[in-house]
């Protein structure tokens, strides 16, 4: 089977959403959601592994990033994205046996998903960022101090982005980003396909609206969100963007039958760098589509 994707263009709640798209299309939906800085070339390995166990894998171009259009200044909030993913499995004929697939702001988009609409998606899969609850929890902690510590310093970006300006140096900021995330891996492709959709400056600016909104008046509505269906969560051992000791602290913030995975020798990108394992885990998860 080839692994080149065909090329979509699909009408979704209001946008014109360009997307990758691998496997037979009346095959059950598997709906991959990338996060930032990336793309939806980001899945370049997974879709097609899905695509041969018989899914029909489709991975969008988040709202903003190019080719997608761009959305109204003020409309990145999570339920924004969220809204996005329902509209697209309406409109690429989902039915109850699709999955949806996420990474770092795809995967709060996911567990966003498995709050408000948890019965619209068989399975779902959250890589490299955790339920916000999870991640808030150590501040409440006397005893996890030394992770809140890490981990804020981990986070300096998230400050950094809010400064006016700052999507001007993301020729600068990204290929760091790739760097301190990912150690070890070669990001030079995929930090090429990301400043390519973002080359233009609304669009630049359109990615860090994702964290102006979200950590500015969107916060309360963040930390709500509880997933209310059971989920596959990989982690990467090496993430330098998100320790993977807020593992630790997930308690009961997973729903019952939930699996927890940790990639080891992968970072936060763990789906480009360790293909093979995650497409394992993923694909055990999920089963085949048909």
């Amino acid at each position: 089977m080839s692994t080149a994707p065909e090329q979509l263009r699909v009408e979704a709640n209001g946008l014109s959403v360009a997307a990758l798209a691998w496997g037979d299309p009346d095959a059950p939906l598997a709906l991959l959601v990338h996060g930032y800085p990336d793309t939806a070339w980001t899945w370049r390995h997974l879709g097609p592994a899905l695509a041969a166990a018989g899914w029909r894998a489709v991975a969008p171009f988040s709202r903003g990033y190019a080719p997608t259009d761009l959305a109204p200044d003020d409309a990145y909030r999570v339920a924004d994205l969220a809204d996005d993913v329902l509209a697209l499995h309406a409109a690429l004929g989902g039915d109850e046996r699709a999955v949806l697939v996420g990474h770092d702001w795809g995967a709060f988009t996911t567990w966003a998903v498995a709050d408000v609409a948890p019965e619209t998606f068989a399975r779902y899969v959250c890589l490299a960022v955790p339920p916000p609850v999870t991640v808030l929890g150590p501040f409440t902690r006397l005893r996890t101090l030394g992770l809140v510590a890490r981990q804020l310093r981990m986070s300096w970006y998230m400050a950094y982005q809010q400064l006016p300006g700052t999507e001007r140096t993301l020729d600068r900021l990204l290929p760091r980003l790739w760097r301190d995330w990912s150690p070890g891996y070669d990001s030079q492709r995929d930090v090429t396909l990301v400043l390519e959709s973002l080359a233009d400056p609304d669009r630049a600016r359109a990615a860090l609206q994702y964290y102006r909104q979200n950590l500015r008046g969107g916060l309360p509505a963040l930390v709500r969100i509880r997933p209310c269906a059971p989920a596959l969560y990989l982690h990467g051992a090496d993430d330098g963007c998100m320790t993977v000791r807020t593992i630790e602290s997930f308690g009961d913030t997973l729903p019952a039958g939930s699996r927890v995975e940790v990639v080891d020798g992968a970072g936060h990108f763990l789906q480009l760098e360790a293909p093979d394992r995650v497409n394992a885990i993923v694909l055990d998860w999920l089963g085949r589509g048909s």
